[in-house]
Formats: structure tokens, C-alpha cells, sequence
């Protein structure tokens, strides 16, 4: 009977570590995709930042292009507050990424303007943010497709279905901003 009830114990105390063992490993992952999440966030702000001062290099020369500036201007209050909806921040962010694209296709017919420093300063700290968008966008998405796979595979998805676990979705990214130019082929 003791041997039994050894046996018993032993064997509900395995099933509880692998069950604990489960539940630390989802936190785990679900941590790491706000980590991500949080990263695409520092360098987006970073973009948005970037913005208004990059505009106003560029009217200094191409004052007479204002719906550019004036669609550049919404697409970044619409990206402010769009929140930490993924979904709706990347759509958000295409418009960002086209009005970036209108300025720098501007500065190709302004020679002064592709010459003046402080242009040149905030093309090569938009092409630094671009990279550090891309990197962050890569990293959050590899977590949240861990965290995914793990809400869905067996046995993790009893644990995760029992402590309401969700699926995150990915930062996907519009064609339109996959083929942002480089910096330095405008130069």
C-alpha cells in the first residue's frame, strides 16, 4: 500500500513540475513578445520624432509641396494613436513610410537640398531608425511566432487554454514599405 501511494506521489509531483514547467515557459515566451513589441515601439517613436524636423529641412527648400508635408503630418498623428493594436499601427505606418519616400523623391530635384548637412544628418539617422525598425520588427516577430506555436501544440495548449494564453499577431509590413529607397541611392 505505501509502495502505491509513493508511486502515487511521485508520479502527481512529475505531472505538476512538467505542468509548472509548461506555465513558466509560456510567461517566458509571452515576455519576450512584449520585450519585442516594446523594441518596434522605442524605434517607431524614434521615426515619429525624426519627422517634423525632416520636414522642416526640406520646406526650407520645397515650401510650394505642402500636401506632402500635410499627408506626412496625419499619417503621423494617425500612427500616435493607433496604440498597441498591431494591426492598425502597421497600417498606420505604410502611410509614414510612403510620405518618408514623397520627401526623399523630393530631395532629387532640389540639388541644394540634397547637399545641405542637416538633410544629410537626417538621412543617415533615418536609414539607422529603418535598420533598427527592421531588426526589431524580425525579433518581435520570431517570439510571437514561439509564443504561437506554443499556445497551439499539444500539451502547451492545455496549459495556455486553461490560463487564457492568446495568440499574438505579427507586425507585418505593406509591400509599399518593403521598397522604401536607401538613403544613399537618392544621394
Amino acid at each position: 500500500m505505501t509502495v502505491v501511494l509513493s508511486i502515487f506521489f511521485t508520479t502527481l509531483l512529475i505531472i505538476s513540475f512538467y505542468i509548472i514547467s509548461i506555465y513558466n515557459s509560456l510567461i517566458k515566451k509571452r515576455v519576450m513578445v512584449d520585450e519585442g513589441w516594446s523594441g518596434i515601439d522605442v524605434q517607431l517613436k524614434r521615426r515619429h520624432n525624426l519627422i517634423p524636423n525632416l520636414s522642416a529641412v526640406v520646406k526650407k527648400y520645397a515650401a510650394h509641396e505642402s500636401e506632402v508635408f500635410t499627408k506626412l503630418a496625419e499619417s503621423r498623428e494617425r500612427c500616435m494613436g493607433a496604440g498597441d493594436n498591431v494591426k492598425n499601427l502597421s497600417q498606420a505606418e505604410s502611410g509614414i513610410s510612403m510620405g518618408l519616400k514623397s520627401i526623399l523623391a523630393i530631395a532629387e530635384s532640389y540639388p541644394e537640398l540634397k547637399s545641405d548637412k542637416n538633410f544629410l544628418e537626417f538621412q543617415n539617422e533615418l536609414s539607422d531608425i529603418e535598420d533598427h525598425i527592421q531588426m526589431a520588427r524580425r525579433y518581435y516577430n520570431g517570439t510571437t511566432r514561439d509564443l504561437n506555436i506554443s499556445i497551439d501544440s499539444f500539451p502547451q495548449n492545455l496549459i495556455a487554454n486553461k490560463f487564457n494564453f492568446t495568440k499574438r499577431e505579427f507586425f507585418e509590413v505593406e509591400e509599399s514599405q518593403k521598397a522604401l529607397p536607401k538613403v544613399q541611392e537618392l544621394l
